[in-house]
C-alpha cells in the first residue's frame, strides 16, 4: 500500500500585513514575486525527487495571501507540483484567499488549475472591526468575492472568523455568525484572537492603546458559536473548526492526526520520515538557495518515541472524536493506559475528559481548560 502525505505550499506575500499577524509574510513586495516562485519551483523539483513513493492526498496553498500572485504564477506552481509529485485524483487542493485579491478571471483560472477548496479570511462582519485588525477588505468586498467564487465553481468554501477582538461586542459576534451561515458555505474556522509578540497589536496592547476582551466574554462567544453553528448544521470536529457533513478539512486532519506532511516555501514546516524541520525564514536566503534542500532546512530534529506520543495525544485531543485507544496501540505498540493511565483517570474524574471503550475526548469544560490538559500529557525524558 502506497504511503500518503500532505503538501503545504507557503506564499509569504500580502497586499498589506495585518496588525495581529506573526506569520512569515510581507506586504508591498511585488518585485519579489517572480524570483520567489522560481525558487519555489526549484524546491518542488528537489523535494519531488525524494518523494516518488509517496502519494499526496492534500495540497494546501497558504500564506500570506496566495491569491496576490498572478494566475500565471499560480499555474506555474500547480503544474510543477503535478509534474513532480504523485497527487491523488481525489486530492483536496486548497488555496487561501483574502477578499479583494480575486476577480472572476482568477477564480475561474484557479478551478481550472485543480483547486477544489477555497479558504477565505473574513474575520468579522463589521467594517469597523476589519479596520481595527488592519484588514485590506470590507465586508462588501468579501460578499462580492464569495459570489465570484461560487460562480467560478468552488463548491467547498471555508471562512476564517475571529472573536474576542478589541471593541467587539457579543452582538457583533452574533451578527457575524448569522450573516456567515446565511451564505450556506461548507466550513467555518473560528479562533479567539491571540496577541503575539512582535506584532503592531502587541505594541498597542503594551502601550494601553488597545484593550483585550475579558476571558468571560471570550468563553461566552465561543460557547455561543458552538451551539449556534450546530443548530445551523455545522458539526464541530475540532476545537476551532466546524463543517457540514463530509466537508471536514482533510489537510488539517493530517496535522491533528500527526500524519506526514511536507512544507514547501519560506519558513514552511514539515513532519516527514520521522523528522520535524522547517525551511529558512530569511527571504533572500530562500531565493538564493536555488532549491538546495541542505541550505533550506533548519532545526531538523528526529522525533523520539516520547515526542511522538505527546504530539499524538495533545493534537488528537483537539478533535471532538478524541484519541482512539486502538489507533494509539497501532502507532506505538502499547496501550494508552500503560503510558497515560493516571492522567486519563485524574482528568476523567475532574470532568475534563470523557472516556468510552473506544477513545478519550475533551469535555466542554476540558476544551475551556485545554492547555492545562495538554500539558499533562508531556512525558519526562
Amino acid at each position: 500500500m502506497m504511503k500518503t502525505m500532505g503538501l503545504y505550499v507557503h506564499i509569504p506575500f500580502c497586499k498589506r500585513k495585518c496588525l495581529y499577524c506573526d506569520f512569515p509574510s510581507f506586504g508591498n513586495m511585488e518585485d519579489k514575486y517572480e524570483a520567489y516562485v522560481y525558487a519555489l519551483e526549484q524546491e518542488i523539483e528537489g523535494r519531488g525527487l525524494v518523494c516518488g513513493n509517496w502519494q499526496v492526498s492534500s495540497v494546501f496553498f497558504g500564506g500570506g495571501t496566495p491569491t496576490v500572485l498572478s494566475k500565471e504564477l499560480l499555474e506555474r506552481l500547480m503544474t510543477k507540483i503535478k509534474n513532480c509529485f504523485l497527487v491523488a485524483k481525489n486530492a483536496e487542493i486548497t488555496i487561501e484567499a483574502n477578499p479583494g485579491t480575486m476577480d472572476s478571471q482568477k477564480a475561474e483560472a484557479l478551478v481550472k488549475m485543480g483547486f477544489n477548496r477555497l479558504s477565505m479570511g473574513v474575520q468579522a462582519w463589521q467594517n469597523r472591526l476589519l479596520s481595527t485588525l488592519g484588514r485590506i477588505h470590507t465586508i462588501e468586498e468579501f460578499q462580492n468575492n464569495f459570489e465570484i467564487a461560487r460562480k467560478a465553481g468552488f463548491e467547498n468554501i471555508n471562512v476564517d472568523l475571529m472573536f474576542a477582538l478589541p471593541t467587539q461586542t457579543f452582538e457583533d459576534w452574533q451578527e457575524t455568525l448569522e450573516k456567515i451561515t446565511a451564505l450556506h458555505l461548507e466550513h467555518i474556522s473560528a479562533y479567539s484572537l491571540i496577541i503575539e509578540e512582535g506584532t503592531p497589536f502587541y505594541e498597542a496592547f503594551q502601550k494601553g492603546e488597545l484593550l483585550e476582551i475579558d476571558e468571560e466574554l471570550d468563553r461566552k462567544m465561543y460557547h455561543y458559536a458552538v451551539t449556534f453553528l450546530a443548530e445551523k448544521g455545522y458539526q464541530q470536529y475540532e476545537i476551532s473548526n466546524f463543517a457540514k457533513i463530509g466537508r471536514e478539512s482533510r489537510h488539517n486532519q493530517i496535522y491533528w492526526q500527526t500524519e506526514p506532511y511536507l512544507g514547501l516555501g519560506l519558513g514552511a514546516h514539515s513532519y516527514y520520515n520521522g523528522n520535524r524541520f522547517h525551511n529558512t525564514y530569511d527571504l533572500e536566503k530562500y531565493i538564493l538557495a536555488h532549491g538546495g534542500i541542505d541550505i533550506l532546512e533548519e532545526e531538523k530534529v528526529a522525533v523520539s518515541q516520547n515526542d511522538a506520543m505527546e504530539e499524538f495525544m495533545f493534537l488528537g485531543l483537539r478533535r471532538r472524536d478524541g484519541v482512539s485507544f486502538d489507533q494509539f496501540f497501532e502507532r506505538f505498540g502499547m496501550k494508552m493506559t500503560e503510558v497515560y493511565g493516571k492522567v486519563i483517570s485524574d482528568f476523567t474524574e475532574s470532568g475534563l475528559l470523557a472516556q468510552t471503550d473506544a477513545a478519550i475526548a475533551l469535555t466542554r469544560k476540558g476544551i475551556d481548560l485545554s492547555n492545562r490538559v495538554f500539558t499533562a500529557f508531556l512525558l519526562d525524558e
